[in-house]
């Protein structure tokens, strides 16, 4: 074939790999978010690619001129470059699967996630109603041991300028803080490999735990440090351990129900679902813990000002959940 027959049955298809280049492949983030382009689909490209090193290795044996084997050349490196580029390092990835992609693995899973937050609110609420009528009920749930512990963590708060606790400095009860939380988490996931069971055990166990303390602080007066303590990291903390529930009910319907899927296999499939949310419920844990430590515990801080303060939090997590990672490619 001539020089020239070959150019104009292939030129158009470099022109149009040239394109992509330009438009696509110099910034691939960029590239992502771009709903308009009308050119060579992504997918199409490495195809594109191939055909275009094929043609240079034509050209360079048929000795076409330097002006078609040099062009060749070029659209060769640069789709070299832009295919076959070292991936981005994995931490860069953590922004965007904490703002984008956990959100979105939650609202996947709404049927769990909902069962989790009705086994930890109804007992919490029940059990904190009960305790008000009866106050005897929280020594018989709790301990009388654990009660007066609780009770001398908040009445001190006057005294030492620091609520939900007797002593220890910030940075160290934030790291006490992140070990605690993490590992309730945790436990609360994976322990749903029982059939999804052990999850809810955890979450009605977690809500009659707290609605008992819940209930008798307020008996005793102590409520009004409780709730401005509480109501802050809350919604970071409450809501992962709601999260991790409803990880580990899923994980144990994949073990119970695997579907057409052998049962090994719908473990595997859930079980790598399920540890991308308790990533993010782990990250959230440290951000609850930091809450906790560094503002939560302040005592000397107007209660408007820390209740103003837990309804924008409130806000972003609820909007941040519902919303997050809508309207988004995915990161592949």
């Amino acid at each position: 074939m001539r020089q020239e027959q070959f150019v104009a049955r292939h030129g158009a298809e470099w022109v149009v790999f040239e394109a992509w280049l330009d438009a696509r492949a110099d910034s691939p983030r960029r590239a992502r978010g771009d709903r308009t382009w009308k050119g060579l689909p992504d997918e199409d490209a490495p195809h594109a690619y191939r055909r275009l090193c094929q043609q240079l290795g034509l050209a360079r044996r048929r000795n076409y001129s330097p002006t078609v084997v040099d062009r060749l050349q070029q659209l060769m490196q640069r789709g070299h470059t832009a295919l076959y580029r070292a991936p981005p390092p994995q931490w860069s990835r953590i922004p965007r699967f904490f703002l984008a992609e956990f959100p979105r693995l939650v609202r996947a899973e709404w049927g769990c996630m909902l069962v989790a937050l009705l086994s930890f609110a109804v007992p919490l609420v029940g059990m904190f109603v009960l305790v008000r009528l009866h106050p005897e009920l929280a020594a018989s749930v709790v301990g009388q041991h654990q009660l007066a512990e609780v009770e001398t963590m908040y009445s001190s708060a006057e005294a030492t300028g620091k609520i939900g606790r007797e002593s220890g400095t910030d940075i160290g009860m934030f790291g006490f803080y992140i070990l605690n939380n993490v590992s309730i988490g945790l436990r609360t996931f994976a322990i749903g490999l029982f059939a999804g069971v052990g999850s809810l055990f955890m979450e009605v166990f977690n809500g009659v735990f707290f609605g008992a303390i819940a209930g008798h602080l307020q008996n005793v007066g102590l409520g009004p440090y409780l709730w401005r303590f509480v109501v802050g990291h809350g919604s970071f903390e409450l809501t992962a351990i709601v999260i991790a529930g409803g990880a580990g009910l899923r994980l144990g319907l994949d073990v119970i129900a695997p579907g057409r899927r052998r049962r090994i296999d719908a473990l595997v499939e859930g079980g790598k679902r399920g540890a991308r949310i308790a990533m993010g419920v782990a990250l959230m844990l440290v951000i609850a813990a930091f809450l906790e430590a560094f503002w939560s515990s302040m005592a000397t801080l107007p209660a408007t000002l820390m209740y103003s303060v837990a309804g924008v939090l409130w806000a972003m997590v609820f909007a941040w959940l519902a919303f997050g990672g809508r309207g988004l490619p995915d990161a592949d």
